[in-house]
């Protein structure tokens, strides 16, 4: 099992999840962040450290996000690692 990034954090991008996950499973594109499933833990350290609550575990995605599960799992062996802290996007 694994935890899913969904739509919450597209243009917001907050990076506090990233600097709990004890295995650097967080990926980033300019918009969003991702969670790679094969390397998730499902240890849910990063869920109360997302600001605008976008982490889900895949179990509990919202019916109009499901998207997101294969989103993540497409897009995260794509994008570069993100295990530091960066400013947000916007003004969220």
């Amino acid at each position: 099992m694994t935890h899913v990034v969904c739509a919450p954090c597209f243009g917001c991008k907050y990076t506090d999840c990233v600097i709990v996950c004890p295995v650097e499973c967080f990926y980033e594109d300019e918009q969003i962040l991702y969670i790679h499933p094969d390397e998730c833990i499902d240890c849910e350290a990063c869920v109360p450290e997302c600001p605008v609550e976008a982490i889900f575990h895949q179990d509990n995605v919202p019916e109009d996000q499901k998207g997101f599960i294969e989103l993540n799992a497409e897009k995260a062996p794509q994008c570069p690692s993100i295990t530091e802290k960066k400013e947000p996007l916007g003004d969220h």
